[in-house]
């Protein structure tokens, strides 16, 4: 079995899940988020990709058991499209 070194993921605002295992999205998702709140990014862009759609429907799932999100949608057309979710938080609490 392979060991992997972890990858640093840049807090910026977008997530793109094209670089990462489908068996990882719960927890990174879960994991930007928090750390999005922490630093006061509250609009999330998490790109799923269109294909044929089974990711995206994974991600909403995802978001839609989160406290912290206060609302989603698919991306307008120059985000992503419905390649992208736009997430808007909940603000952390001090």
């Amino acid at each position: 079995m392979e060991e992997y070194e972890p990858v640093e993921i840049p807090i910026d605002g977008t997530l793109d899940l094209h670089y990462f295992d489908p068996s990882e999205v719960k927890e990174l998702i879960q994991g930007y988020i928090d750390e999005c709140r922490k630093r006061g990014i509250l609009q999330v862009r998490i790109v799923h990709g269109k294909g044929r759609g089974i990711l995206r429907e994974r991600v909403h799932s995802i978001l839609r058991k989160l406290g912290s999100v206060e609302s989603f949608r698919l991306a307008d057309v120059d985000a992503g499209g419905w390649g992208a979710t736009i997430v808007v938080l909940k603000p952390a609490e001090s």
